[in-house]
């Protein structure tokens, strides 16, 4: 608590203003209008705000009881607006058309119902737009369309539960705070009405009505949405619902609006400072995002469609950057993974050095921060760790979650060391390589301590509250042998210590370059060791395959999944078991025709809409194809490539979703969609760009200035493709690759730097 907030059990005074618990003013609501059966959502982002509605741009319905619980305004894990209604005669409007395209503002136009004998049908339009920039904007245009002037009331009802977003995905809670109401103003407000709306007098004299939601958690902190009405105010109130009596004559348009600013202890709830107008927060909005387009890397084809996916996992990518300090990286997913990943943020940020490698180096920088420091069971903490989750919300808070940050993720630490090298093998970056060097060795000594039981990187769940399983695959069902039974003991997946091989070989020639023979040649060897053991340990023999994972007994996980393919790229099998597993992935119960499916259909455990148990993941795939590419295998990789741009073709927004279910692509069938799945979504966006890397085959090599482009190859549905402002080094290329038969040539049309080009056919 903040030294100005003086709190007593019936009452709460902060910065001058007082609140008393809710139950001690009843307020009356407002009916609902809406479906409490799922509906259809629009999505808008902004740093650390997003927004889910339905598709009228409407909260409704989304208690945690309801059939809509993921709907609402979110900052910081708390849901600021759990209802946003706008009714017309206490009616639902008819939906005419609504977008989310933009990504920062959704747009609506909708009508009225008929209304008993006063309104006619399709005599109303209602143009709604909402905007996030560091508050939440709305702006209508209301127009009379008929012969002759019409009145009716217009309401949109507000409310905020101010409930956890883990209450929101499932998590119980035996005790909440209270919700409050807002009873005095603050000295520089007028008097309040009877139904606690404050009054605040404006530039133009005109009084500017606001109202006032909410809630002390049990940690103390007030959080509060602060609705203040713009252009045209309120005539009444009742409740929490406002309410506009409209004449319009013929052919009138009036315009209403508000802002609702997100507070925490008075201040500012969103890292992002508001705007004061819908029209600066858009103008904000599209200005910053210009600027990002101009530092990318602009990539375009000769197709229109394939051009409308990579446009929008560019904004994506914009969309998903969230500040964490002074750093910015990609969050995980919206709506449930807004928030730092380690995993996640690592993998996308691989995924993207072709498109801006200042996502890796802030990315690493942002993880180095939150390192693991001490021992600590609750958060799974350990030295040199790297962390899987960090939330802000109430939970986290009042220690109910451990994750302040949570580090229970095996793969996190490999996966922040490969993008070490990567990023310098992408940009030459001396001072960042310099400045994480420590970190780096940090995280290596964690790897070493954990491998040295068993001699392989495993997991096992320490905190009670924690995950069951900490790979990529961490849902409590997804590690089953063959009979489809659950692995139990301490678990090394296969692809973890793919990552490992590649993480001691890759390190070995940085510490080479920084006079570290001896840490050079150990991890060489170490490699070396661990790649015989592999081969001998996880090769099931009897199904020429490699196993999921080993248990806590040694024993093979022996059930077919999609794990190995992510080994392909990095080396860890003899070539002989490298091609036996690209081509037992290529089989009908693995591959659907849009992906390789994360479990193979014959197995008793499988399940097509089972999270990592059936279904497809693009990033999976993304990663696999590039496994397919890196030993040759060229027509399976862009079968795979085909198959996943196929898929995001039949997206909403020609975006793709964090996963779709494993059903078998037949004729003219659409994917089908996973209920739940996170859109947009840092890793399945960020795919779209491994996969043109994929095809295009970049092999870059900063430090030794050179840039190798080993036999690019365009599936037939593109004849061309360009890169401009690609960055290597400290040089900017613009280069074009075109299709002639079943040959791709690439040609450097743009040079700004004395960059090495060699094109390898």
């Amino acid at each position: 608590m903040t030294p100005d907030t003086l709190m007593t059990p019936e009452k709460l005074s902060l910065d001058g203003k007082t609140f008393v618990p809710a139950e001690q003013i009843p307020i009356p609501e407002w009916p609902r209008t809406i479906s409490e059966r799922p509906q259809p959502t629009l999505t808008v982002k902004d740093d650390d705000l997003f927004l889910v509605t339905d598709t009228l741009g409407n909260i409704s319905g989304c208690s945690l009881n309801d059939g809509n619980p993921s709907m609402g305004l979110f900052c910081c894990d708390t849901r600021f607006l759990s209802r946003l209604e706008l009714q017309i005669d206490e009616h639902s409007p008819v939906l005419l058309s609504s977008t989310a395209d933009k990504g920062f503002s959704l747009s609506v136009l909708c009508t009225n119902p008929k209304i008993g004998d006063r309104l006619r049908n399709d005599t109303v339009g209602i143009r709604r737009e909402l905007v996030l920039n560091g508050a939440l904007f709305e702006e209508l245009e209301v127009s009379n369309y008929s012969t002759s002037s019409v009145s009716f009331e217009l309401s949109i009802s507000f409310d905020a539960d101010f409930v956890d977003l883990f209450e929101v995905r499932g998590y119980h809670r035996g005790k909440r705070g209270r919700l409050l109401r807002l009873v005095e103003p603050t000295p520089e407000e007028g008097t309040l009405n009877s139904d606690g709306v404050s009054f605040v007098s404006g530039q133009d004299a005109e009084k500017e009505q606001s109202l006032s939601l909410a809630y002390q958690g049990l940690d103390g902190l007030v959080m509060e949405s602060r609705i203040q009405f713009q252009h045209r105010q309120p005539d009444y109130f009742k409740g929490y619902t406002a309410v506009w009596r409209l004449e319009l004559a013929s052919h009138e348009t009036q315009k209403l609006g508000y802002r609702v600013n997100l507070l925490r202890n008075n201040k500012p709830s969103s890292i992002v400072s508001a705007a004061f107008t819908l029209t600066q927060a858009k103008a904000g909005e599209i200005m910053e995002e210009q600027q990002w387009v101009q530092q990318i890397t602009q990539i375009r084809s000769d197709k229109g469609t394939f051009n409308r996916i990579i446009e929008r996992a560019e904004q994506d990518m914009y969309l998903l950057r969230q500040s964490f300090g002074k750093h910015k990286t990609v969050s995980a997913g919206v709506p449930w993974f807004s928030s730092l990943f380690g995993r996640d943020s690592l993998i996308a940020a691989a995924q993207s050095l072709m498109l801006n490698p200042q996502i890796a180096k802030e990315t690493l920088q942002i993880l180095a921060f939150y390192q693991g420091k001490t021992d600590d069971d609750w958060r799974e903490e350990e030295p040199g760790k790297m962390l899987h989750e960090l939330r802000f919300g109430e939970l986290a808070r009042c220690q109910e979650i451990p994750h302040t940050p949570y580090y229970g993720t095996v793969d996190a630490t490999p996966l922040w060391l490969m993008l070490y090298a990567d990023h310098y093998a992408w940009t030459h970056d001396l001072e960042t390589l310099e400045q994480l060097w420590p970190n780096a060795l940090l995280a290596m000594d964690w790897i070493d301590r954990n491998m040295r039981e068993t001699g392989y990187l495993s997991y096992y769940r320490k905190c009670k509250q924690g995950l069951d399983n900490q790979g990529w695959k961490d849902s409590g069902d997804s590690i089953v042998n063959r009979k489809g039974e659950l692995a139990t003991g301490a678990i090394a997946l296969c692809e973890v210590q793919a990552y490992v091989y590649a993480v001691k070989l890759r390190l070995a020639e940085i510490a080479r370059l920084k006079k570290r023979i001896d840490l050079s040649d150990r991890w060489t060897e170490e490699a070396r060791n661990l790649k015989l053991r592999f081969n001998r340990d996880f090769w099931m023999e009897d199904q020429d395959f490699c196993a999921l994972a080993l248990d806590g007994e040694g024993k093979h996980v022996d059930s077919i999944t999609s794990n190995p393919g992510q080994c392909l790229s990095l080396g860890i099998f003899t070539p002989e078991k490298a091609y036996s597993v690209a081509e037992r992935l290529r089989a009908p119960d693995m591959f659907n025709g849009w992906g390789i499916r994360t479990l193979n259909s014959l197995s008793p455990a499988y399940n097509p809409m089972g999270y990592h148990i059936g279904s497809v993941w693009p990033h999976d795939n993304a990663l696999i194809a590039m496994g397919l590419r890196s030993l040759g295998l060229i027509d399976q990789a862009l079968e795979l490539f085909q198959g996943l741009f196929d898929m995001t073709e039949q997206q909403p927004y020609q975006r793709p979703p964090e996963l779709l279910c494993g059903y078998e692509r037949n004729g003219d069938n659409a994917p089908v969609q996973y209920p739940v799945a996170c859109t947009p979504q840092a890793w399945a966006t960020g795919s779209i760009f491994q996969l043109l890397q994929m095809l295009v085959n970049l092999v870059p090599d900063a430090p030794n200035n050179c840039l190798r482009i080993i036999d690019p190859t365009l599936p037939e549905t593109i004849n061309s493709l360009s890169l401009h402002n690609l960055k290597v080094g400290s040089t900017i290329l613009d280069l074009e690759f075109e299709r002639s038969g079943t040959t791709t040539a690439c040609r450097v049309a743009k040079k700004r730097g004395n960059l090495r080009v060699v094109i390898e056919a």
